[in-house]
């Protein structure tokens, strides 16, 4: 039940169904078979089962299609909940909701605050920010 219940938190519920066998499925080393969103959603289960009170992820969003991105943006928002996180990302849906974002250029904290605090400033934050949404 817990693990059911932290696969539909993360959005894995619906493809693991889809499997042959289910949740009884025997998956191949390093998760052969699978999209990289699913492996990014099933690793995002786990860490529910175990319930980390840190968490790190790191380019959680990367190399993922804009579907599987949404679903996997689902699951992170479920997971970071009551968690202390760290989120490295270049892709900003991944931290566009996060309390507190260091914006870090070769090496060094260029900019610190909220996500509206920093598109307030118009500075590196700002450029980045409407590179990836002025579309939207």
């Amino acid at each position: 039940e817990e693990i059911i219940a932290a696969a539909k938190a993360v959005n894995a519920h619906e493809f693991i169904m889809k499997m042959d066998k289910g949740y009884d499925t025997e998956l191949k080393e390093r998760g052969a078979g699978l999209s990289i969103g699913q492996r990014q959603l099933l690793a995002f289960a786990r860490t529910m089962v175990s319930m980390p009170k840190i968490l790190i992820l790191d380019e959680a969003t990367s190399s993922i299609d804009t579907h599987t991105e949404f679903l996997v943006q689902q699951g992170i928002e479920a997971l970071l909940k009551g968690r202390t996180s760290f989120v490295i990302a270049h892709r900003l849906s991944t931290i566009r909701k996060a309390d507190r974002i260091f914006y870090i250029d070769d090496g060094k904290i260029q900019e610190e605050g909220s996500p509206e605090e920093l598109l307030a400033k118009r500075g590196m934050y700002y450029d980045l920010y409407m590179a990836q949404f002025k579309n939207l």
